[in-house]
């Protein structure tokens, strides 16, 4: 079994900084790329940022570019998200997504965390 485990969620003032953590954990033979998503109040869930594991190639969307950063760590099958200047539109609930091999299939699959509240008030 594949689990998906985010931390670092809470509560920041607009300006602030927050790092959010993703371990999988399991019979994992591979992850092609991690991402992370999140579902504000009453709007559609959208994807934050991605990382490619082979190239480590990053995408953002556009409400985050140079403000928020997504890295990983292979050894621990751990990625982060680094949110700076944050602003309150940024408050959400945040899902760590991941393409995953496992050890005893054939065909990547995608596996999503419980999600972390992430809140931006003064």
């Amino acid at each position: 079994q594949v689990q998906l485990v985010e931390s670092g969620g809470g509560l920041a003032q607009p300006g602030g900084s927050l790092r959010l953590s993703c371990a999988a954990s399991g019979n994992i033979l591979d992850i092609k790329s991690m991402a992370w998503y999140r579902r504000a109040p009453g709007k559609q869930r959208e994807m934050v940022a991605r990382i490619v594991s082979i190239s480590e190639a990053t995408n953002y969307t556009d409400s985050v570019k140079g403000r928020f950063t997504i890295s990983r760590e292979n050894a621990k099958n751990t990625a982060y998200l680094q949110m700076n200047s944050l602003r309150p539109e940024d408050t959400a609930v945040y899902y760590c997504n991941a393409e995953i091999l496992k050890s005893d299939t054939y065909m990547y699959r995608t596996y999503w965390g419980q999600g972390t509240q992430v809140t931006v008030s003064a």
